[in-house]
């Protein structure tokens, strides 16, 4: 899951090698913590937070039943 979340941020930015992806782990939820540099928030969240309702669809539809615990995508700034 790191490596999609990745895979699809890295090409939308400016500085792609600050693009960092942190996992926090409970017992009932997994949480993806998406930090990027300053200047690519914006483009990240994009007009109306589009682009990062898109990228958390893209997620949450990969993880799909198989995952027996809540998933949830952050980004950090």
């Amino acid at each position: 899951m790191e490596q999609l979340i990745l895979s699809i941020v890295k090409p939308i930015v400016e500085y792609p090698e600050d693009v960092k992806v942190k996992i926090n782990e409970s017992e009932h939820r997994l949480t993806y913590h998406l930090s990027v540099h300053p200047n690519d928030i914006g483009k990240v969240i994009g007009k109306q937070g589009r682009v990062a309702k898109a990228i958390r669809t893209v997620v949450y539809a990969n993880v799909g039943p198989k995952q027996k615990k809540k998933v949830y995508m952050e980004i950090d700034e």
